[in-house]
Parts: C-alpha cells; sequence; structure tokens
C-alpha cells in the first residue's frame, strides 16, 4: 500500500509514530500470527513478511512451524527482509499470554500485531460431539482468542498503535445445523471484534474480523465436512487470496471484511434474509453426504 496513504489512514484512525514503552524501548515489532503453520493464518503471515514485517508464527507442533518458515519467499529488494521466528504454544492454556511474552523477549520482539487464526471445526450433528471435542473447540475459537486479544489491548493501547485481526467466517452471521458449535464459535468472534472496534476508535489500535467463505485448506477435511454438500457447491478462495483481503482491510482501518464479491454479496443476504428461511438450505448444505470409498476420493482430486 502507498505509504502516503497509509500515513494519511494511520492519522485517520489515530495512530501515533511507533515508539515502544520504556518496557520494550530496545525491542522490535512483530506480527504474531496464532495457527501460523498452516491455512489462512500461515497466508496472512506471508502477506505481512512480503510487506517488510518481522513475522512470528506460533502453533503446537515445531516440525510443522518449521516446515512453514522455510515455505516463504524472500522479500524484495533483500534490505527489507525481516526475520521469521516460530515459537511452539498450545494458545489454549492459560500461561499462553505469559509464555508468549517471554519468548518474544527472548527474541528481542515484542507484540504489535496479534493475528487469532487458530482455531478448529466439527461437524455433524451437535450430540454426536464428545464434551472433549465441544471443550477443545470453545477453549481454541473462542478462550484462547479472548485471553489473547484482552491480554495485547492494554499495551498497544499505551502505544497508541498495532491492532488484532481475529479470523471468524461467514458462518458467523447465521446459525449452521450440522456445525452448530462452530458456527456458534465465529458468530461470538465477529460479535466481539465489531465492539472492541467501536471502543478502540479514535485510540490508534485496529480491530479486524475476517470471516470468509470456504477457503482451500485442509481445514474442512480434518473436521469432518469435506464430504458435505458445501464444499460442492460453493466457490473456494485461495488461502493467498483470503489473506490479502484480511491484511488490505486491516491498513485500512476497517473493522470488517469479507473475501471475495459473492460471499460479500451472500454476507449482506443473510443479515437481511429471516434464518426461518435459510436455515432449511442451511442445513440441507451443511449435512454429512454419504462416506466414499478411499480410491473414489483419490480420483476425485
Amino acid at each position: 500500500m502507498n505509504g502516503l496513504l497509509l500515513s494519511a489512514i494511520d492519522r485517520w484512525i489515530g495512530v501515533k509514530p511507533n515508539k515502544p514503552d520504556p518496557a520494550v524501548a530496545t525491542s522490535s515489532p512483530a506480527v504474531v500470527v496464532t495457527g501460523g503453520s498452516s491455512g489462512i493464518g500461515l497466508a496472512i503471515a506471508q502477506e505481512f513478511h512480503r510487506q517488510g514485517e518481522t513475522v512470528v508464527l506460533v502453533a503446537r507442533d515445531q516440525n510443522r512451524l518449521s516446515a512453514a518458515s522455510s515455505s516463504f519467499q524472500p522479500a524484495k529488494p533483500i534490505h527489507t527482509i525481516k526475520r521469521i521466528h516460530t515459537i511452539p504454544l498450545d494458545v489454549t492454556t492459560p500461561r499462553a499470554p505469559a509464555v508468549l511474552d517471554a519468548a518474544l523477549r527472548d527474541l528481542n520482539l515484542y507484540l504489535d500485531v496479534l493475528v487469532n487464526s487458530a482455531g478448529t471445526g466439527l461437524a455433524g450433528p451437535f450430540d454426536t460431539h464428545s464434551p472433549q471435542e465441544l471443550d477443545r473447540l470453545v477453549d481454541l475459537n473462542i478462550s484462547a482468542l479472548t485471553r489473547l486479544t484482552r491480554h495485547a489491548l492494554p499495551a498497544m493501547k499505551a502505544r497508541a498503535h498495532g491492532g488484532v485481526i481475529n479470523i471468524a467466517s461467514l458462518g458467523g452471521y447465521l446459525p449452521g445445523p450440522n456445525q452448530a458449535a462452530y458456527y456458534a464459535s465465529k458468530a461470538y468472534v465477529c460479535s466481539l471484534t465489531e465492539a472492541l472496534a467501536s471502543e478502540l476508535a479514535g485510540s490508534g489500535v485496529r480491530m479486524t474480523v475476517v470471516a470468509p467463505g470456504p477457503v482451500e485448506t485442509r481445514f474442512h477435511a480434518k473436521m469432518g465436512a469435506d464430504n458435505a454438500l458445501y464444499r460442492w457447491l460453493m466457490p473456494t478462495l485461495s488461502p493467498a487470496r483470503a489473506a490479502r483481503a484480511a491484511v488490505f482491510a486491516y491498513r485500512l482501518g476497517r473493522s470488517v471484511v469479507v473475501p471475495g464479491l459473492i460471499y460479500k454479496v451472500m454476507a449482506v443476504a443473510v443479515t437481511i434474509i429471516p434464518h426461518w428461511l435459510t436455515l432449511p438450505f442451511i442445513k440441507l448444505i451443511l449435512s454429512p453426504r454419504p462416506t466414499r470409498s478411499n480410491d473414489d476420493i483419490n480420483n476425485s482430486r
């Protein structure tokens, strides 16, 4: 984005020059991405890195983090290259914010932009999920995101600089039969982010929620929804396209972004059309289809 335009937007939002408080005066700012080892999180990290930011990938598995960090393309020109770091961490633990701060201090970094991309999903009737599966979903999609956001905001407000990008879903704008807990968790993320954006207006801190439709990642397969009808009916976005839209909207200071024209239209539609009209269709396209054999699945890819 043009530097003059970005400066003008910063002044409008209330951003001050990034002069850290004494506690981090000798440190450098970093974009910290949870769920950064794959999918949208990794793509957003790559987009920030392309724009010259120092990026920290956070996920539980160090092997996957190492593989993700090796996938970055060199930034140009060479002198703008910033480093890529990894922190293995389960963000659902109560001590995750403190552990993250300590790890950043060891790297001589501080959290300037937080991207809450870590998440999980569950497909199928609600009462078929175990209590442990539901607890894990709530812990990761809601509790960890809330805890990290609450931890990050005071320092950002004190600096009048930085912000948070929360990854939600278009499903956050309506109920989702056969993905009930997942849709409900994303409704929380949408509501929380928009409310915080209003609270923080003029503070210099950006708050953006990203609500994409289906993105072409392994997420749908891992949640057990790859054979649902919506995977055949609805076009998918590439992670890179979703990431570009997310970072661009964040830079502009927008509180909500729905990547892709067709999904922007759908987002408007689902907020206008009564749920009693949309729910039968949503239930149909989210319903699991009969499982195909492995040979059939492999032949279709």
